[in-house]
């Protein structure tokens, strides 16, 4: 299967994705920064502000995504992000400056995201059928770590003399989203048309998400998930901690290398092997199943943590770190094609908003193992980060049988609409 082979509304999603993320990977990683300096005793606060006004708004773009549409959801939210876009321009450019409303565009964009996100990514299992989805999310993960390298590189050398440039050009791209999802974009789910008051809305809300709480296998599939992604932001946060604390200068081609160094190699040494091998993963043929695939790739990832949680040999610390993306690159397609065949379709937006909630409390788990790192000895550490990451493989594990089973029946169901369609 080719990329010219998907939906019109898949392709699209890809390329203004890619475009999107490359220039917003120049800017919003080095707003802390510039928070930093303008706000220096709340900077902390205000960027948790904006993570817990993303959470809520998730929530509420999930709902409304289900009960109006998906492209109606996406138009707006892309549509109020130029406009906040545009404003930070204008707030940094040489004749004005203002940093107040430039924290408050930062927030609408984070309400954008949480707005557009469920709708997003619910559109994208709207239109993609049950084999096309591992190859799909393939691309997706290329293109996004793509264009977070590159735009992060450029990113860092320009952000302090050209931001004023670089939010024209985050404006300009903002535009041509809007107006690929406009112009380009078809609906996807069109929803039954009843009319409900404010106080029914709530009510409404309220069943949807208790719903999705009752599925079981949608709770363990998340919980598990987020104990794996933990293992992600372990290096940026304990791991490259312990690496500036602990190890020594080593020898490296033609320099000496530090802690702080290395790291900075692992990260660049995991998303140029990402993006080199998803070119390819998908094109390797194998007899194993998705859920053999899912849980092995797990097991090697979280090991691979594990050992960089550990470990000062920068033999040890690269290999390893090619042994763990090696199990990222097979996980995540399998793990998100199981993802698509859970919701049901006429909740599919409130789950993905649920879902949308991993990067968040992964993040948390990451941030309680750096204040137990302040305490605790590293090979105390390494076990910790291998008990959190093979709990989310046994879970896994457990509730394999079950994902097999639920996406056997999204199939079903998506070939018999196929022939009523007909």
């Amino acid at each position: 299967m080719r990329f010219r082979d998907f939906h019109k509304n898949i392709k699209i999603r890809i390329i203004e994705t890619f475009m999107s993320r490359f220039i917003g990977s120049m800017i919003f990683p080095f707003m802390s920064i510039y928070l930093a300096v303008h706000f220096a005793k709340v900077a902390g606060l205000l960027l948790l502000i904006n993570v817990f006004v993303g959470i809520g708004i998730n929530f509420l773009g999930g709902y409304f995504a289900d009960q109006f549409g998906r492209k109606k959801i996406m138009l707006f939210a892309e549509s109020l992000r130029f406009l906040a876009f545009l404003t930070m321009m204008v707030c940094n450019s040489p004749w004005f400056e203002s940093a107040t409303v430039t924290f408050a565009m930062m927030t609408v964009n984070s309400i954008c995201w949480g707005l557009a996100g469920p709708a997003n990514q619910a559109m994208m299992i709207d239109v993609s059928t049950p084999p096309q989805r591992k190859l799909m999310y393939s691309i997706t993960y290329w293109a996004n770590n793509l264009s977070i390298a590159i735009g992060g590189i450029i990113g860092a050398f320009l952000f302090k003399d050209y931001l004023f440039e670089l939010f024209l050009a985050l404006s300009v791209a903002s535009a041509v989203t809007a107006s690929l999802v406009a112009l380009f974009i078809d609906e996807s789910y069109s929803p039954s048309e009843t009319e409900l008051t404010a106080p029914q809305h709530v009510k409404q809300l309220i069943s949807n998400y208790g719903k999705v709480m009752h599925d079981k296998l949608f709770v363990l599939f998340t919980i598990a998930g987020v104990l794996i992604l933990s293992m992600e932001f372990q290096l940026t946060n304990y791991i490259g901690i312990r690496l500036s604390e602990e190890m020594p200068s080593q020898p490296f081609l033609f320099w000496d290398i530090d802690g702080v160094q290395t790291m900075g190699i692992l990260r660049s040494e995991n998303t140029i092997l990402v993006v080199f091998l998803m070119l390819f993963v998908t094109r390797i043929p194998h007899s194993l199943k998705d859920r053999t695939v899912l849980v092995w790739s797990c097991f090697f990832f979280s090991i691979g943590y594990a050992v960089l949680a550990y470990s000062n040999n920068l033999f040890i610390l690269f290999l390893m770190m090619g042994v763990l993306t090696m199990g990222e690159v097979f996980r995540v397609p399998v793990e998100q094609s199981y993802m698509a065949a859970i919701p049901p379709d006429d909740a599919r937006s409130s789950y993905m908003a649920f879902n949308g909630l991993k990067f968040n409390l992964s993040m948390l788990i990451a941030s309680v193992t750096v204040t137990l790192g302040a305490i605790l000895p590293s090979n105390v550490m390494a076990g910790i980060i291998l008990t959190i990451g093979l709990s989310g493989t046994i879970i896994l594990k457990m509730i394999s049988p079950e994902l097999d089973r639920r996406k056997e029946g999204a199939e079903l169901k998506q070939n018999q609409d196929v022939v009523k369609a007909g």
